[in-house]
Order: structure tokens, then C-alpha cells, then sequence
């Protein structure tokens, strides 16, 4: 009897069925898993490519600076601005607290990558200020 029985193929089969089931169900799983990270990473992107759009234009960000500067509150400030190729450098060695708060209020409401701000109380009206903004 070198036969195969039909019982063993259809068992076969049927164990071959449910393994195929077993390993679909876990590829629908990663598939899910899958798209959810597409989503979270595309809308990552979009933020960051809006705060590319945002912090990295180098004129934009300079010529608002030096408005700011120009400004009439700010006349009696001497501000010394020091240019580099990735940042510009603003730095004052004194500076009452009314010309700091309007200047502040200016910068901070403003969209600037500051990465340095140091101010350092002189006496109760005055104070000093370095900061350094990139783009």
C-alpha cells in the first residue's frame, strides 16, 4: 500500500490553512501598527517643516531685528550687534528695566531660535543683556 491516504492530505491542508491564517492575522497587526506610525511621522514633518519655514529665513529674521533696534524706546540702549554667518549676537552693558521689558516683550512675542539670553540685574533700575538668536 503505497497510497497516501486522502484523510492525511486533507489534514495537511487543513494545518497548512491554519498556519497561513495564524500568520495573516499577524501581518494585519504590523500593517496597523504601520500605518499609525505613518501618520504620527507625517505629521511630524509638517511641523517641521513649518518651523523650518519659520526660524530659518536669515533675512527675515535679521531685517526684524533691526527694526526692533530702531525702535524709539530703545534709542538711549546701546545695543553693540555682532553678525556671524549662523547668528547674530546682541549685547548691551546697560540698559534701564523700561527699555528691557519693551525690548523683551518685542523679541519673546516675536518667532526667534534664541539660543543664548543672559541678563544680569546691575541695580534696581538697570541691567545687562547678551542674547544670541540663529537661524
Amino acid at each position: 500500500m503505497n497510497q497516501i491516504n486522502p484523510l492525511h492530505i486533507g489534514a495537511l491542508l487543513l494545518v497548512l490553512i491554519l498556519f497561513l491564517f495564524f500568520k495573516l492575522s499577524g501581518i494585519k497587526e504590523e500593517l496597523v501598527e504601520a500605518k499609525q506610525e505613518y501618520k504620527v511621522s507625517k505629521k511630524l514633518a509638517v511641523n517641521v517643516s513649518s518651523l523650518k519655514s519659520v526660524y530659518e529665513n536669515k533675512t527675515k529674521t535679521q531685517e526684524a531685528i533691526e527694526r526692533i533696534l530702531r525702535q524709539s524706546s530703545l534709542k538711549s540702549v546701546n545695543f553693540n550687534l555682532k553678525k556671524e554667518k549662523k547668528s547674530i549676537k546682541i549685547s548691551s552693558k546697560s540698559m534701564d528695566a523700561q527699555a528691557l521689558n519693551s525690548f523683551m516683550g518685542k523679541i519673546l512675542n516675536g518667532s526667534y531660535n534664541i539660543s543664548l539670553l543672559k541678563i544680569k540685574k546691575l541695580n534696581q533700575t538697570t541691567a545687562s543683556l547678551e542674547m544670541e538668536i540663529i537661524w
